[in-house]
C-alpha cells in the first residue's frame, strides 16, 4: 500500500462520475447497496450503511430509491432475482481489473463488461487471473479540512481499535484494517467525534501502475464506460492516478 493513495483514485472516478447528471443517485444506491451487503441492513449496527445513506440524503435522494438499495442487498426485494457476479480482466496498458456486479439478466451483463474491455484495448481474463494481485481490507477516510486533527492521537487510537496501518498525505488520513476488525474501528472512530468521509470493505492493489498519457485516457474510458452499466457494483484497479 505504500506511496499509494486510493482515495485519490477514488475521488478522480467519483467525481467525474457524479459530474454527470443523472448518476449521483445510481452511484448512491451502489453505495448502499455495498454497505448493507457487507454489514447488514440495519443502520443502527451498520455505521457505513449509515454514512453512505446520509450522503444520499444530502443529495436529495428519494427513500424510496435508498429502500430498493437496502431491500436489494438484504434479498428482500419482491420479485427480484439478482445474481452477484465477479469479472477480471486487464485494462489497456495490463492494469489488472476487477468489476463487482448485481445483475437479474448475467447474459446481457456478460456482454455489456466484454465490450467495454474491447472498446477500451482490454481483455477479460479468468477468474483468478488478477485478484491474487489485491488485498480485501477495510478502509476508512478521515478529510482534516481545519487542520484540527492531532495525528498521533488519531494514530493512536485508531491502532489501539484494531487499524493496521494509517497513511496521511495532505490532511487526508486514510485508515486501513483486516475486514474483521473493520466495523470496531469505524465505531471507535466515530465516537471519538471524527468525522468519516469514507468507509467500506475494498480490494486494495499490493502495487500499482503507470501508464503513459494515451493509455491512461484509454483506462479512464474504460472506467467510465463501466461505471455507466447499471449492473455494475464496484469497480477496482491498480492504475496509479497522478496530478
Amino acid at each position: 500500500m505504500a506511496g499509494h493513495s486510493k482515495w485519490k483514485n477514488i475521488q478522480r472516478r467519483k467525481n467525474a462520475q457524479d459530474a454527470k447528471k443523472g448518476k449521483i443517485f445510481m452511484r448512491h444506491a451502489k453505495d448502499i447497496y455495498t454497505a448493507a451487503k457487507q454489514g447488514g441492513g440495519d443502520m443502527a449496527l451498520n455505521p457505513s450503511l449509515r454514512l453512505a445513506v446520509d450522503k444520499a440524503k444530502a443529495d436529495n435522494m428519494p427513500n424510496d430509491n435508498i429502500d430498493r438499495a437496502i431491500k436489494k442487498a438484504t434479498g428482500s426485494l419482491d420479485g427480484a432475482n439478482f445474481e452477484e457476479l465477479t469479472y477480471e480482466g486487464y485494462g489497456p496498458g495490463g492494469v489488472a481489473v476487477i468489476v463487482h456486479v448485481l445483475t437479474d439478466n448475467k447474459n446481457r451483463t456478460a456482454a455489456d463488461i466484454r465490450h467495454a474491455f474491447k472498446k477500451n484495448n482490454g481483455n477479460l481474463g479468468e477468474n483468478g487471473s488478477v485478484s491474487f494481485m489485491f488485498d480485501r481490507k477495510g478502509y476508512i477516510v478521515i478529510i482534516d479540512e481545519q487542520g484540527e486533527i492531532d495525528e498521533d492521537e488519531l494514530t493512536l487510537e485508531a491502532l489501539e481499535a484494531g487499524a493496521e496501518d494509517i497513511q496521511v498525505e495532505e490532511g487526508t488520513f486514510e485508515v486501513f484494517t483486516d475486514p474483521e476488525n473493520f466495523p470496531e474501528v469505524v465505531n471507535c472512530l466515530v465516537e471519538s467525534g471524527y468525522a468519516i468521509a469514507d468507509s467500506e470493505i475494498t480490494l486494495i492493489p499490493q502495487t500499482t501502475t503507470t501508464l503513459s498519457e494515451e493509455a491512461a485516457t484509454q483506462m479512464m474510458n474504460l472506467i467510465e464506460t463501466l461505471e455507466e452499466n447499471e449492473d455494475v457494483q464496484d469497480i477496482h484497479h491498480n492504475l496509479e492516478v497522478t496530478e
